[in-house]
C-alpha cells in the first residue's frame, strides 16, 4: 500500500496494560512469579470457586496514587469496583473486577517531545483491573490449552486521549510511560513478558476534517519497534480502503509482526456489550488524605526533575541529560562515573557511545555491564589526568571488559602510560622530521596538510602513546622554524 497520506491525519490513543510489581494477585495471596509451570499459581480465589470471596491488595492502592501523581493527574477517593462481564476461556469467573464510573486516577497529562517540540498529550484515566489467563495453542494439536497463572495478576490500564498524531509520538509516549513506571518501581516493564502491553486505537480522516473517522483497536502489541510499524501499517490500510470506496469497520485487530500488518481478531465491543456493574463483594474504597500524602511523600526523583538537575548541576545539555534520565538504571550508573571521574560530559560520552555499544553487542541490560561504574569512572580518570590518551583508553576498556582487570593493571603491565615529557616528544618529532625530508620540504612550501601526515608518523613512532595536544603543539613550532 503506498498511498498518498498528505491529504489525511491519523487520530492515535493508547491504552498501556501495566503489570504491577506485587508479590501476590490483586485479590488473592496467590503468587505473581513469572514462569511458573501452568496452573500452578491459580488459587481458588483466582478460579472463581463457590463462596470465596475477594480481598484487595493494599500495594496496588499505592502504586496506583504514585502513578496519578506522576502523570500530573487526579486521585479519587472514594473509588470502587465493577464487574465486565465477558465469557472467553480464559476467563474462569466469566467476568473481570476493573473499574469503571469511578477509577483510582482521572485527568492529567504527560509531555512528550517531539521533532517539532514538546507536546502535551492527557491522560484520561488509569484504572485498576485483574488480568485474565492465556490461551495455549501450540502445545496441543487440534486443542488449546488453558494456564491461569495470569488469572488476578494485578493491572494499571493507562487510557491516553486521543491526542496522538504520528506513529513516533505513539513511541514517544509509550517510552516515557515505561520510564516512569520504572523509576516509581511499580513494574519492571518488561514487554516480552508481557508487564507492559499496549493496544493502539486508530482512525484516520481528512485534514481539516474535525469528525473523528472509525477506529480500530490493535490489541497487545508488545514492543516499541512493533507499536511504531502496527500503527504506520493501519494507518496506511484505513486509507487505502476509503480512497477504494469501502469503509472502516469498528473491530479490534491482531498485529503481525512477520508480515507486519495487523488482521481482524474480533468485532469492536462497546462499553454496554459489557454488562458493567458495581462489583457487589467489594465496598467503594475511600483514601484518607494522612494515606494519599504518605504515599506521594514517599516518591523517587521522576525522570522530567533528574533531567532538570543534570542539567543544572552538572551542565549537559538537554539532550545528553533526556537520554541519561530516561532508563533509571543509566542515570544511576552515570552518577556513580561521575562521582569517580569528575567529568560530566565525558562520562556521557562514554556511556552513551562505547559503553552503549557494547551492550548492545552482548544484548545486556547496563546492570548486567562487564565494566562496573566504578572501573569506567577510574578509566576516565585516568583521561583527564593525562595518564593515558583517549585513543588508548578505548583499547584498554575492551581488554577491560573482556578481562575484567582494572585500569591500572592493564596500564602497568602493557606499558601504556602516555609519554607526557616534552623531551621525549621533541627527540621523537625531531628523528619523523629527519627521516622524511622530502615532505617537510613539500609542508614548508605550502601543503599544510602534510602537518596530519607528520602528526601520524609521531603517534606511530610513541605506538599512541605520546600526548596529542603535546605533539601537536612542538611539532607546529618546529615545522614553521
Amino acid at each position: 500500500m503506498n498511498e498518498n497520506l498528505n491529504n489525511w491525519e491519523a487520530v492515535i490513543g493508547l491504552e498501556i496494560h501495566v503489570q504491577l510489581s506485587t508479590k501476590s494477585k490483586l485479590f488473592s495471596g496467590a503468587s505473581t512469579n513469572f514462569g511458573a509451570l501452568p496452573n500452578t499459581q491459580a488459587c481458588n480465589i483466582d478460579l472463581a470457586m463457590p463462596g470465596v470471596l475477594p480481598v484487595l491488595n493494599e500495594e496496588v492502592l499505592k502504586m496506583a496514587i504514585k502513578l496519578g501523581t506522576a502523570l500530573n493527574a487526579d486521585i479519587n477517593s472514594p473509588t470502587s469496583f465493577a464487574r465486565k462481564n465477558y465469557f472467553y476461556p480464559d476467563s474462569p469467573k466469566g467476568y473481570q473486577i476493573s473499574q469503571m464510573d469511578k477509577p483510582i486516577v482521572e485527568g492529567g497529562y504527560l509531555d512528550i517531545e517531539t521533532e517539532s517540540g514538546t507536546k502535551r498529550i492527557g491522560v484520561t484515566r488509569a484504572h485498576l483491573e485483574e488480568d485474565a489467563g492465556k490461551s495455549l495453542h501450540d502445545d496441543f494439536e487440534g486443542q488449546s490449552g488453558i494456564d491461569l497463572n495470569r488469572a488476578g495478576t494485578p493491572l494499571l490500564e493507562i487510557v491516553s486521549e486521543p491526542e496522538i498524531s504520528t506513529p513516533a509520538e505513539a513511541v514517544a509516549y509509550l517510552k516515557s510511560i515505561h520510564s516512569i513506571i520504572r523509576y516509581l518501581a511499580i513494574s519492571d516493564g518488561n514487554m516480552a513478558e508481557g508487564s507492559m502491553r499496549c493496544d493502539a486505537n486508530v482512525s484516520v480522516r481528512k485534514k481539516g476534517d474535525l469528525e473523528l473517522g472509525t477506529r480500530t483497536e490493535t490489541k497487545n502489541v508488545n514492543s516499541f519497534r512493533f507499536v511504531e510499524k502496527a500503527i504506520q501499517y493501519e494507518i496506511e490500510r484505513q486509507v487505502h480502503e476509503i480512497e477504494s470506496g469501502n469503509t472502516i469497520t469498528q473491530e479490534t485487530r491482531l498485529y503481525d509482526s512477520q508480515n507486519n500488518t495487523t488482521r481482524p481478531m474480533r468485532s469492536k465491543e462497546y462499553a454496554n456489550d459489557y454488562r458493567y456493574f458495581p462489583e457487589p463483594d467489594l465496598l467503594p474504597i475511600t483514601l484518607e488524605k494522612d494515606f494519599i500524602e504518605s504515599v506521594i511523600n514517599d516518591m523517587p526523583e521522576m525522570p522530567n526533575e533528574k533531567k532538570e538537575r543534570f542539567v543544572s548541576k552538572f551542565s549537559l545539555s538537554n539532550y545528553d541529560a533526556d537520554l541519561l534520565a530516561a532508563d533509571k538504571d543509566i542515570a544511576n550508573y552515570f552518577e556513580e562515573v561521575v562521582k569517580i571521574s569528575d567529568s560530566p560530559k565525558l562520562s556521557t560520552n562514554w556511556i552513551m557511545g562505547e559503553l552503549s555499544a557494547l551492550l548492545n553487542n552482548e544484548n545486556l541490560n547496563i546492570k548486567d555491564s562487564k565494566v562496573s561504574s566504578d572501573k569506567l569512572g577510574q578509566l576516565i580518570l585516568r583521561i583527564e589526568d593525562a595518564t593515558i590518551s583517549g585513543k588508548i583508553a578505548k583499547d584498554i576498556f575492551e581488554k577491560m571488559w573482556i578481562s575484567g582487570k582494572e585500569v591500572d593493571e592493564i596500564i602497568q603491565d602493557e606499558g601504556l602510560e602516555q609519554v607526557t615529557d616534552d623531551k621525549q616528544i621533541e627527540a621523537m618529532i625531531d628523528e619523523v622530521i629527519k627521516s622524511n625530508p622530502e615532505q617537510l620540504e613539500q609542508y614548508r612550501s605550502g601543503k599544510d596538510r602534510l602537518f596530519g601526515f607528520f602528526v601520524g608518523q609521531v603517534m606511530q613512532a610513541s605506538k599512541g602513546k605520546a600526548n596529542p595536544k603535546q605533539v601537536n603543539d612542538i611539532l607546529k613550532s618546529k615545522l614553521e622554524k
